[in-house]
C-alpha cells in the first residue's frame, strides 16, 4: 500500500544546492547545474541554470550565461539570458549580448551590449504590427498627396 520509492524529477528545476567557484579558480568550459552558483573566480565557456548567479567583484564570466536571475558585481563578456531580474552593481562591466525580463542597474556599473527586454509577447507578432503600421502610414501619405494633386488640378 505505501511505497518507500520516491519519484525524482529530472528537468532543470531549481534546487536549494549550492555551487561556488572561488576567487583564484580558472575554468575552462561549459558548467550546468539546477543549483545557485556564486563566482568569484574566472569561468570561460557556458554556464546554465535554472536558478541564481552572482558574479562577485573579482568574478569574471566570458562566454553565454543563461538563469533565472543573475547579480552582477564583476565582468561579463558574452551572451547573457536571464528569464527574471538582472541586478547590475556599480562594479559591474557587461559586454555584449543581454536578453532579461527585468533589468536593474547601479550608478557606475557599464552595459556595453545590445539589450532586449522580453515581455512575454513572441517577437514575431511585434514585427507584424510595425509593418502593418508603416504600411498603413504610407497609405494615408498617398491618399494625401493625391487629394492634393486633384485640387491643384481642379483649381
Amino acid at each position: 500500500m505505501f511505497s518507500d520509492k520516491k519519484e525524482k524529477k529530472k528537468g532543470l528545476e531549481p534546487s536549494a544546492a549550492q555551487n561556488r567557484i572561488n576567487e583564484g579558480t580558472k575554468l575552462k568550459g561549459d558548467i550546468s547545474s539546477t543549483g545557485f552558483f556564486r563566482i568569484d573566480g574566472s569561468v570561460e565557456g557556458n554556464v546554465k541554470t535554472p536558478s541564481k548567479v552572482v558574479l562577485g567583484k573579482l568574478g569574471v564570466i566570458i562566454g553565454k550565461l543563461s538563469c533565472e536571475s543573475a547579480d552582477i558585481e564583476g565582468k561579463f563578456e558574452g551572451n547573457l539570458q536571464v528569464s527574471g531580474t538582472l541586478t547590475l552593481r556599480s562594479t559591474a562591466i557587461v559586454d555584449g549580448d543581454v536578453i532579461v525580463g527585468k533589468l536593474a542597474v547601479e550608478p557606475g556599473a557599464t552595459l556595453n551590449a545590445s539589450c532586449i527586454m522580453q515581455d512575454g509577447t513572441p517577437k514575431s507578432s511585434n514585427s507584424q504590427t510595425a509593418s502593418t503600421s508603416k504600411n498603413q502610414s504610407a497609405n494615408r501619405q498617398q491618399q494625401v498627396q493625391n487629394t492634393a494633386s486633384e485640387k491643384v488640378k481642379s483649381d
